[in-house]
């Protein structure tokens, strides 16, 4: 292959590696450029239709039909009411309500796509937070690293164990040699590494979560539970207020409002901290009462309710007979780096944005210029209709009470048995040649469940995640033009050269080959980590003699294990806002379990795959 074509695809991978990285452009449009590019340089693929190839594979169909199968199951409502049943029989204890979430996310996530599944979750544990006094900062990471658990245990539960698996076993059918590898792994085949995974896992969390993580409040998690009648509102002291220069514990000593935040300028002070402070001139209150006490109020202190964004204008707040929600912007949201006013909430929905929330500071000004961006948290005033309309969208996270979308419970048994019957299914016809996929089996179940109308057309067509869809079906055309221009070939090379050629320990190759793995995944996303070392990996097994399956498992593991950062994984990003996390909280806890997890793939990997097994 011509030194070009090599040079054009380094081109390619740079670009949209710095292009997934700073996000300067939206993923999909990102991963369409890349598809783009791969079709308009000669000689990078076998042939013209190889570029379309990631819409086809198995590994993007498999994928597609989870995320149709995990919404049908959400919609039915049976996981919604196992996991506040399982909620409230914790008592309160924090460390019973971590274990007996993981009893529900972990199994969830083994079979069904994570992130429709913390989505659902964590309006449920922001509720019974509420209802416990329990801070939320405490239970949504867990919640996130127990659903990145789950989906390491089973092939199904991660779209890296399924992309590796369909990779290796196109590679094995075209490839002399490997002919016995063309099932690929089976549906359990990661489970006893899972396994031990989760065990580390969760031992860590319930150990040391308490300590790590920070005791912090959203807004939507303040409010008493038994007050019904009260409202949140945003008030604003403006000069010559009779509140100017006194104490806050005195402005609220005797008074039936509850206040929850002050903001000043880009700060949040919490009530905790704010007892001693004086009240200054822009000083923002957050406070919690029925109307005619917050109307009382306002004439009292002459202060002012905060102005919101309606769409092209900011304006005062009319009334306060609407309920204040926080919304998080999804990863996958078409909101995604659009400003406030481009968003045109209140045209659509009636909802108007009072403020955003980023990495744990909230902006209250500029807000019509500032743009969105996924895991930002949106506090927005609406009545219950606009609510319920945003949150139909689909396109944020609305924060306020347990999810309230319609449900068909009715459905909820035909739904599990179609989920069960796909699970076992894949187990019997394992290793069988010429037997249904894991692809097919899953197109059957969405069939299934669109035929006795589980779930709308509709609604399984905005339950897919573009995002992962369309990097997908770019990143397997990428690996494919890696392997036919003989870069991976060259990739191996330099890194045996560094090694000191083929003799090498394979257990330390195999540790620092889990390392990278991991390292870049903390910045680039799982699936493009591990399409750009599956060519690389099965490169090296074989100039080294390493058994290629450790080095993939190496790979699906590494990939899907990412806790030292919110961008490393979806979920992770999903609980930053209404946990009002920062990055260094991630770094914080994630990091020392990064740590155990690289010593427990340098130990266990070679016990269930041994090094030295035939590569092919």
């Amino acid at each position: 292959m011509t030194d070009f074509s090599q040079y054009a695809l380094l081109a390619i991978i740079a670009l949209g590696g710095f292009l997934y990285v700073s996000q300067v452009l939206a993923i999909e449009t990102t991963s369409i450029l890349i598809i783009a590019c791969l079709a308009l340089v000669p000689g990078l693929l076998g042939g013209p239709e190889d570029v379309f190839s990631g819409f086809a594979n198995e590994a993007t169909l498999t994928i597609a039909a989870m995320f149709v199968l995990s919404r049908a199951l959400i919609r039915t409502g049976a996981l919604e009411f196992l996991a506040i049943r399982m909620g409230r029989s914790s008592g309160g204890s924090l460390p019973k309500l971590l274990l007996l979430s993981a009893l529900v996310v972990v199994p969830s996530s083994a079979f069904l796509n994570n992130t429709p599944i913390v989505i659902m979750m964590v309006p449920i544990m922001l509720s019974l937070c509420r209802q416990f006094d329990i801070k939320p900062s405490k239970v949504l990471i867990p919640l996130s690293f127990f659903s990145i658990l789950g989906g390491t245990c089973t092939l199904m539960g991660t779209s890296t164990n399924i992309l590796v698996n369909s990779l290796y076993r196109q590679y094995a059918a075209e490839t002399p040699g490997f002919e016995e590898f063309e099932n690929g792994f089976s549906l359990f085949s990661f489970s006893q590494m899972g396994l031990i995974y989760l065990g580390i896992g969760v031992a860590f969390i319930l150990l040391f979560s308490r300590r790590l993580l920070p005791e912090r409040s959203s807004i939507s998690g303040m409010a008493h539970p038994e007050r019904k009648a009260a409202f949140v509102t945003e008030v604003i002291v403006p000069e010559g207020s009779p509140l100017l220069k006194r104490r806050i514990d005195e402005v609220f000593k005797d008074s039936e409002l509850a206040l929850l935040e002050v903001v000043r300028g880009e700060e949040i002070i919490l009530p905790a901290r704010a007892g001693e402070l004086g009240l200054q001139v822009g000083d923002a209150l957050i406070i919690e009462g029925r109307p005619q006490e917050i109307d009382s109020f306002l004439t009292k202190s002459h202060a002012h309710l905060a102005e919101v964004i309606e769409d092209d204008t900011r304006v005062p707040m009319k009334t306060i007979e609407m309920k204040l929600a926080e919304a998080v912007v999804l990863p996958d949201s078409p909101f995604e780096g659009r400003t406030g006013r481009g968003l045109r909430l209140n045209a659509h929905y009636g909802v108007k944005v009072m403020a955003v929330q980023r990495h744990g500071r909230q902006h209250l000004y500029h807000i019509r210029r500032m743009r969105v961006h996924a895991g930002d948290v949106l506090l927005i005033q609406a009545d219950d209709a606009g609510l319920n309309e945003l949150r139909e969208s689909e396109a944020v996270l609305v924060v306020e009470e347990v999810d309230q979308t319609r449900v068909n419970k009715r459905k909820a048994p035909l739904v599990m048995l179609t989920l069960l019957g796909v699970v076992a299914a894949a187990t019997l016809t394992s290793g069988i040649s010429g037997a249904p996929s894991l692809a097919h089996l899953a197109i059957m179940g969405v069939a299934l469940v669109l035929v006795t109308r589980c779930i709308r057309v509709d609604e399984a067509l905005r339950s897919l995640d573009t995002t992962v869809l369309l990097l997908l079906a770019a990143a397997i055309p990428l690996a494919g033009a890696i392997h036919h221009t003989g870069l991976d070939s060259l990739a191996v090379e330099g890194i045996l050269g560094l090694v000191g050629g083929g003799e090498v320990n394979p257990y330390i190759f195999l540790s620092a080959f889990y390392l990278l793995t991991s390292v870049l995944t903390t910045f680039l996303s799982n699936s493009a980590v591990a399409v750009l070392l599956f060519p690389i990996a099965m490169g090296l097994a074989q100039q080294t003699g390493i058994n290629h399956e450790a080095l993939l498992v190496a790979i699906c593991f590494g990939a899907s294990a990412s806790f030292a950062s919110p961008l490393g994984y979806q979920t992770n990003l999903i609980v930053m806002g209404p946990g009002g996390y920062n990055f260094r909280d991630y770094l914080k806890i994630g990091l020392p379990l990064n740590l155990l997890m690289w010593i427990a793939a340098t130990v266990f990997i070679p016990i269930f795959w041994p090094l030295k097994a035939a590569a092919g």
